[in-house]
């Protein structure tokens, strides 16, 4: 059965649960939502997709799930990739999802957001600047974590490395160089050469040009 996931293509947080299907070779399809519409905000969405009006959402038969690190949990023990493969590689990972979704990408997100996605003469220069400061701490404590490793945990791709990557491929300003960072480029690169992956906007639908 295909699995749909709800996702559009601006949201870093539907990108880490697209690439987990996309790279695991997992059958799938993507519904697209209109965020910038409201559509999360809605009655509708709110009652039948997701109560907490967010994305991404996994259907999967009688399965339905939100949030990107729920899912990829899912999607590991239901059909075995991307979960570490022993016990301890299993807690490790869960540390640095939990880990970025805290530090990184909550940091990353928003601050992409109020730097791309809001009139200019409405962006927070104060709250952007604070944001970026916390970016920069985080983005120092991976690209330590990753001198002499391929993976952020074992010798495969893991969840941490679909999690912790969610908002580095994207292409609006928020605050990061990748040439600042000779460790995560290095570590980017590695898995934009695994077999099957695609960029944010290549991988679901909806981007900042179809608003244009």
């Amino acid at each position: 059965m295909t699995m749909t996931l709800y996702c559009f293509g601006e949201s870093g947080h539907s990108y880490k649960a697209a690439l987990a299907l996309q790279l695991a070779g997992l059958d799938w399809t993507a519904q697209k939502v209109d965020f910038f519409a409201g559509e999360t905000r809605g009655a509708a969405y709110r009652a039948e997709v997701n109560e907490m009006g967010e994305c991404p959402v996994l259907v999967d038969g009688d399965v339905k799930l939100s949030q990107s690190g729920v899912i990829q949990q899912y999607l590991s023990d239901t059909y075995g990739h991307f979960g570490g493969t022993t016990p301890e590689e299993k807690l490790e990972v869960l540390r640095w999802v939990l880990w970025d979704n805290h530090k990184l990408s909550s940091m990353a997100g928003m601050t992409r957001f109020l730097m791309n996605f809001l009139p200019e003469n409405k962006r927070p220069a104060e709250v952007i600047a604070f944001n970026q400061g916390r970016l920069k701490s985080a983005y120092g404590i991976l690209d330590a974590h990753l001198k002499g490793r391929d993976w952020i945990v074992g010798g495969g791709p893991t969840n941490a490395d679909l999690t912790c990557c969610g908002y580095l491929y994207y292409p609006e300003p928020f605050g990061f160089d990748r040439a600042e960072w000779p460790e995560i480029d290095r570590w980017l690169g590695n898995i934009a050469a695994l077999d099957g992956w695609k960029a944010p906007y290549d991988l679901m639908p909806g981007s900042p040009a179809d608003r244009a």
